[in-house]
């Protein structure tokens, strides 16, 4: 009877793939998932991640399929449904998939030589706004509440200084905060600060380079917050021990190439990475228990 039942139950859910299980992890009817926040154009992480997927098959022994989803809440939800197995994300996004499902970081992106980064606070040169404290009174634009270097890092700055503005607002992207400063509709903003290159601007005030050419001499940084660590790289918590070394490594090895640096250059400014682990991000849980909040209370329903 109980063998009837089983063949019935079969013949029933066939087309939903009853005698088609996935394959091994890593086999080509079962790859390795490998998420990019779109952090730049689409096309451009779907043409460059191709040499990515290239090599990682050239040099472990796994399929993969590279995956772009529209946010980074898409790629944490993904850890949760098993559907990403690796996934380059932004730190906040690691905060709320570890949190959430137990996603770890086996690895820290390197920017411009650095392995941590900052927020910087940007006001016009001016506007009388000398320092910290003369934002005080004033209109503030900030990225968005899930923002570490546009919201979370500047918020915590003020409430260390018991600096009250008279009014925020969100501009949802970095370029937009300085642009807003730019047009006078705020005193001042806070975005991410990178440290110059070749003598060139790296921070958010590059993004608008082709808007305002003049914006490095009208707009100038107030104050820096403390660093806490770069994006990592992000390993699903089921995935076996050795999957998760053998992808770390050829990833610690493919930056080294000539083809890594500029494939990781041209997805995410990447120019390096370094091996990490979730210890790594206290200072960003610490930041997050300073203001009251969890990574999951930042969340917009």
């Amino acid at each position: 009877m109980i063998r009837l039942l089983v063949i019935g139950a079969c013949l029933m859910t066939l087309a939903t793939g009853c005698t088609h299980k996935k394959g091994k992890i890593g086999t080509a009817s079962n790859p390795i998932k490998f998420f990019f926040v779109p952090s730049v154009d689409t096309k451009v992480i779907e043409n460059t991640s191709t040499v990515l997927k290239n090599y990682l098959e050239a040099h472990t022994p796994y399929k993969y399929e590279i995956k772009i989803p529209p946010s980074f809440i898409a790629v944490v939800e993904a850890f949760g449904t098993n559907r990403a197995d690796v996934a380059s994300i932004n730190t906040f996004g690691y905060m709320l998939a570890h949190d959430k499902y137990g996603a770890e970081a086996r690895l820290t992106v390197i920017r411009y030589g650095e392995s941590t980064y900052k927020a910087q606070f940007l006001a016009k040169k001016d506007s009388g706004i000398k320092s910290l404290k003369d934002f005080a009174g004033k209109k503030i634009a900030f990225v968005d509440p899930a923002s570490t270097s546009g919201y979370l890092l500047p918020l915590k700055m003020l409430k260390d200084n018991k600096i009250e503005p008279k009014e925020t607002v969100f501009a949802m992207r970095h370029d937009n905060v300085v642009a807003m400063i730019y047009q006078g509709q705020v005193d001042g903003g806070a975005t991410f600060y990178s440290p110059p290159e070749n003598g060139k601007i790296q921070d958010a005030r590059r993004l608008v380079t082709t808007q305002y050419p003049d914006v490095e001499d009208k707009i100038k940084i107030i104050a820096l917050s403390d660093p806490i660590p770069n994006d990592p790289v992000v390993f699903r918590k089921g995935l076996p021990e050795e999957v998760k070394e053998n992808i770390t490594q050829a990833l610690l090895d493919f930056v080294k190439t000539p083809e890594g640096k500029e494939t990781l250059e041209k997805l995410s400014s990447v120019n390096g990475l370094i091996k990490a682990t979730d210890k790594d991000y206290d200072p960003v849980r610490v930041m997050l228990k300073s203001l009251g909040k969890s990574a999951s209370d930042l969340v917009q329903k």
